[in-house]
């Protein structure tokens, strides 16, 4: 059971590191220009549900093994996804909002947060390897 639950954690960790790999790259490209606004928020709108379903099923499996170390590291970004995603104002296109992305610095907050995420995934994938 133990070694089932790391191994689907682990699958599920190597695709939440892609996942932030691409948000990295996406932010990045329209942060030097080569695409645009519009197109950028629409491509990282798409990921922000299975970002969150990927996560959200890692800290489940971590709560049902009763593994309470790496279910109380995950519980915080899983719950930062859900608030994210929650706190969505009316009217945006998504937690990536076109017309606001450039406001106030939002560009560089989300890439400080693709990045930390992209650490923290990396830190949970060397935890279920040697697990």
């Amino acid at each position: 059971m133990e070694a089932a639950v790391f191994i689907l954690s682990l699958i599920d960790c190597c695709a939440l590191i892609f996942l932030s790999v691409y948000f990295i790259i996406t932010l990045s490209d329209l942060e030097c220009d080569y695409i645009n606004a519009r197109s950028c928020c629409s491509k990282l709108n798409k990921w922000v549900v299975p970002e969150l379903v990927g996560q959200a099923i890692a800290t489940a499996l971590m709560l049902v093994s009763l593994h309470w170390f790496v279910f109380l590291l995950n519980l915080p970004v899983a719950s930062w996804n859900m608030y994210r995603f929650i706190r969505v104002p009316l009217g945006n296109m998504g937690v990536f909002d076109p017309t606001e992305i450039h406001n106030r610095g939002q560009l560089k907050s989300h890439m400080k947060e693709a990045m930390i995420k992209l650490g923290f995934h990396l830190l949970c994938f060397f935890i279920y390897l040697y697990r």
